[in-house]
């Protein structure tokens, strides 16, 4: 499936491949993408990957009277996962999804994250179920032309605010497209953000760069873009061969929405 460019899915070049109870299928393009803060190669789009077809395979599983709404992603990368990407940037990253365990209050969907023939990562996606929403904002269904803007930093809505030390700050911008169907902001898109700002917070220099090999990210809030809203970072620990950083999302009115926390290795 294909979704039309006014669309947060569409915006990210997100297409549903298979859409089952039992798997759901997803691909995203992540080659030749460049962290804003950074200006280096970036696998953030791949929280969005997650946060969709983890989210997916989640929502197939709601009774009628139910929504899902993600409430933690957790992703794990191997050690190469940006080099695999890079290599060949025009394929695409594909995820394949599973139920994993029984529905109860939330459900788990277990993720593997390919790009060809080589596996290059794994994630889990827990969504709450809750009673409908008395009003979702319907996504535009006509098919737009074209393709999503050049730049992942005008794919995301997001705006450079402070970089360099130990901290990175990047702005939400308001933009409807960016929402999800309850009109917050898309999770996936959220979570990407949080891994921007927590990879340029550790810094690009070095004898070589860091490498992301996980991002555990934390819901507890809706998140709107704004003229305050932005996602922070700052470091935990940065040694000679690894690091930690603390990352959050925080709305208009100073409250935090998101935490997510990020570890790398040179």
């Amino acid at each position: 499936m294909h979704y039309p460019l006014n669309t947060p899915l569409g915006r990210m070049g997100v297409q549903t491949l298979e859409e089952r109870p039992d798997r759901c299928v997803a691909s995203i393009p992540v080659g030749g993408l460049l962290n804003p803060l950074t200006r280096v190669p970036t696998i953030a789009p791949l929280a969005m990957l997650v946060d969709h077809v983890g989210g997916l395979i989640n929502h197939l599983r709601r009774n009628e009277d139910e929504w899902t709404v993600s409430s933690e992603l957790a992703l794990e990368l191997t050690p190469n996962a940006i080099d695999v990407v890079t290599a060949t940037p025009e394929a695409p990253v594909l995820a394949t999804a599973r139920p994993f365990g029984p529905k109860g209050t939330g459900s788990l969907g277990l993720c593997e994250l390919t790009h060809g023939d080589q596996l290059i990562g794994t994630a889990t996606v827990r969504s709450f179920h809750i009673h409908a929403p008395g009003h979702l904002v319907e996504w535009p269904a006509d098919s737009t032309e074209g393709a999503p803007p050049a730049a992942l930093e005008d794919r995301m809505s997001v705006q450079v605010a402070e970089t360099g030390g130990s901290t990175a700050v990047l702005r939400q911008l308001p933009d409807p497209v960016i929402n999800n169907s309850i009109g917050i902001v898309h999770g996936g898109v959220s979570a990407a953000a949080l891994e921007l700002v927590g990879s340029a917070a550790l810094g690009a220099g070095g004898r070589e760069p860091w490498r992301t090999a996980s991002l555990r990210v934390n819901y507890l809030r809706q998140f709107r873009g704004g003229d305050e809203s932005r996602y922070e970072a700052r470091t935990l620990r940065v040694g000679r061969s690894s690091g930690a950083v603390d990352a959050q999302a925080i709305g208009d009115d100073g409250a935090v929405a998101l935490v997510a926390r990020l570890t790398a290795y040179r």
